[in-house]
């Protein structure tokens, strides 16, 4: 029985020592020629890690690779009649196009289910300001009646809400309180156009965002250094992420 008690504690001290390295050793051959027998022969003694990559692509693949990704995401505008048109981007086109008419960037990006949303939100901007800019007309037409003749207040010669007041300072409050809602919706309405842009420009980037295999996301466990714990345990668990780009 002790001669098991002690197998047991060597084979215990040896994995401890072995846990405890900087890193483990893994003998790999040199698989530079395997036909040549100096090749062979020598072993290379080298770090054992989790991942070991060989890098085969040369800066000048880099630009190739880089120049024929940003010839798929460009495209010509207005090509016609021999003429070249303009070179754009995905996105610069969506954004372009967005400009020109509200909704045709989502059309371009082919989110037909945002043109609703679109045509919508212009849609209410806009008629809310036709109904200010009705009032404000009406209301600045009425003051200047009735400060050329007070007896025109109240008759039928005023608009249908501008005879109801009594006054003609009721008339000029009312006249100022439609021309300030007629201001800020020209604001809305900006608001609105300027959004549509900026939502195609978005959604075309995303339309090209990179999703390849040159792209990798690894995690693993890990203990995390925590200010202020005691000597004993200064660690805690923790999980270590990290993306990494070819």
């Amino acid at each position: 029985m002790k001669k098991l008690y002690h197998h047991i504690a060597a084979l215990l001290v040896l994995a401890c020592s072995l846990l405890a390295g900087p890193s483990g050793w893994a003998q790999v051959f040199n698989p530079a020629n395997p036909n040549d027998p100096a090749a062979r022969t020598p072993a290379q003694i080298l770090a054992d890690t989790t991942e070991r990559r060989e890098v085969v692509v040369t800066p000048e693949a880099k630009r190739r690779k880089a120049a024929a990704d940003s010839a798929k995401r460009t495209e010509r505008m207005f090509r016609a009649f021999g003429y070249e048109g303009i070179r754009l981007t995905r996105p610069g086109k969506a954004a372009l196009l967005a400009t020109v008419l509200p909704g045709a960037g989502q059309i371009y990006n082919r989110r037909y289910w945002k043109l609703p949303l679109v045509y919508g939100a212009l849609g209410t901007v806009v008629g809310l300001e036709v109904f200010w800019q009705r009032r404000y007309t009406e209301f600045s037409d009425a003051y200047d009646l009735v400060t050329a003749n007070p007896k025109l207040l109240r008759t039928t010669s005023l608009g249908p809400q501008a005879r109801l007041f009594n006054s003609a300072e009721g008339i000029k409050s009312a006249l100022v309180y439609y021309r300030g809602n007629r201001d800020i919706y020209y604001l809305y309405i900006g608001l609105a156009y300027g959004l549509q842009i900026v939502d195609a420009l978005v959604d075309a980037h995303l339309k090209d965002f990179d999703v390849s295999d040159d792209l990798a996301l690894h995690w693993q466990p890990t203990l995390l250094p925590v200010p202020g714990q005691p000597a004993v345990i200064p660690f805690t668990p923790g999980l270590q992420v990290a993306l990494r780009v070819k």
